[in-house]
């Protein structure tokens, strides 16, 4: 099976096909299932004020139930059709329960198939009208939902507009006792609103050895380093690209990827190199690459795994250089972000320190809680010791933890008091009880 995407025609002819079939969108069917009218029909919450932040923040943390508070900001010409990026982790459907690290109550995951499947239907749909035109999201799943959230995708955003299924090693190699592989994978669902969405290519730095391998010529004149690339690209044409230069035409079922006379100029610069048998073939030069395009799967950014690295002990917390790689390549400064799962809010504090404005969301006291604390005082190392030791003090920064670890200088505190913090009226005396029982300024109330 062909690993690209022909662009040529099939020479003769096809079978007819159904034009009620042609094209036809795929929709998963269940039990439950509302219309999209009766989502975008949901009861708004009533909501209130519980702590103003800094003068003129713009930020907002909410406490509850996601759907109305969503429904809420549909509402708001602020926010609806202004988010240029939604990043979510929400539930996986594994039937459990989840608690801190001190052994707190943080969330419940208790829906489990089309339950579950309509619980984020419901919310995609009203975080699409919640996506400014060039807007992305980003879905965070494991293998257990993320085939089926896909389709709902599909449904909801558009098959077109379906950008990439993203691969994260998620953990070490597991020596498994049973019998199958290693599960270390989860996946990122990439969809935008439209085709003119924001977006800056990722890309790793180059490495000496990997830029010598794959630029392995060197420049007689200039002594740049350089590959060698086809002048030709699949498919045929009919103009330009597909006449002869210099005497030569393209391959079989190929074309030129410039006009003659592109080419020509080209050549004058040097730009082509001229094999020993007269085959011409493009010049890429090292110095004009930013670096190497990252590709849909992603092998740096496990869940926590190292005693030094700091974190707020929230479950599933995620690695903020994952949320900083998405946050750079899908958002610009300025931007607004919102993720509506927010845990331990690591989609907030990135945001925060890439000068991107942002929501977010959790229906869990214990959440809001760890959120406000990593405002308030950031992360602190994991520490997962039988007997607890300080580093010695040659490895120690004034912070307490290793130089060595990028990780960790990446957390270094940064306190974020530039937010508001709302709740449902509801259930606002439940996040009273959180925020008198601190006496830390961040955590108290106006």
């Amino acid at each position: 099976m062909a690993t690209g995407v022909s662009k040529t025609k099939w020479t003769t002819a096809l079978p007819d096909r159904n034009d009620s079939v042609r094209g036809a969108a795929m929709t998963l069917s269940y039990e439950g299932k509302f219309t999209e009218e009766c989502v975008l029909a949901a009861a708004p919450a009533d909501l209130a004020l519980v702590r103003s932040g800094s003068e003129g923040a713009t930020n907002g943390l909410y406490y509850g139930d996601n759907l109305p508070i969503l429904a809420a900001l549909a509402q708001d010409p602020n926010v609806r059709g202004q988010v240029t990026l939604i990043y979510i982790d929400p539930p996986y459907a594994t039937n459990s329960v989840f608690q801190s690290r001190s052994q707190t109550d943080a969330y419940q995951d208790l829906l489990v198939g089309h339950h579950y499947v309509e619980f984020l239907r419901q919310r995609l749909i009203l975080l699409r009208e919640l996506l400014a035109a060039n807007g992305s999201i980003y879905v965070h799943l494991d293998d257990n939902m993320a085939f089926y959230i896909k389709v709902i995708m599909d449904e909801v955003f558009g098959s077109r507009n379906y950008r990439s299924w993203i691969t994260r090693k998620k953990c070490n190699p597991k020596n498994y006792t049973r019998r199958t592989y290693g599960n270390v994978a989860d996946y990122i669902l990439f969809y935008t609103k439209g085709d003119q969405y924001t977006w800056s290519r990722p890309v790793d730095e180059w490495t000496t050895e990997r830029a010598n391998k794959e630029y392995n010529c060197v420049d007689p004149l200039s002594g740049r380093r350089y590959k060698k690339v086809p002048v030709h690209a699949p498919g045929i044409r009919n103009g330009a690209t597909g006449q002869p230069w210099r005497g030569k035409t393209p391959p079989p079922g190929k074309h030129w990827q410039f006009t003659p006379h592109t080419l020509d100029e080209m050549d004058a610069r040097g730009e082509i190199y001229w094999s020993a048998t007269g085959n011409p073939r493009r010049k890429i030069f090292l110095d004009g690459s930013d670096g190497v395009p990252v590709q849909d799967i992603w092998l740096d950014f496990r869940d926590v795994r190292n005693q030094n690295t700091k974190i707020t002990g929230y479950p599933t917390e995620k690695n903020p250089d994952l949320l900083d790689r998405i946050m750079r390549a899908s958002s610009h400064s300025g931007d607004l972000v919102l993720d509506c799962f927010a845990g331990s809010g690591t989609t907030l504090a990135v945001a925060s320190r890439l000068g991107r404005r942002w929501i977010g969301i959790d229906n869990s006291t214990e959440a809001i809680g760890t959120t406000l604390r990593r405002f308030a005082v950031g992360t602190e190392r994991m520490g997962d010791f039988v007997n607890q030791s300080p580093l010695p003090a040659y490895q120690q920064n004034d912070l307490g933890f290793d130089d060595s670890n990028l990780d960790n200088m990446k957390n270094k505190a940064v306190p974020v008091e530039d937010f508001n913090l709302y709740a449902i009226k509801s259930k606002i005396h439940e996040i009273g009880n959180l925020l008198y029982a601190s006496n830390d300024s961040i955590l108290s109330t106006p």
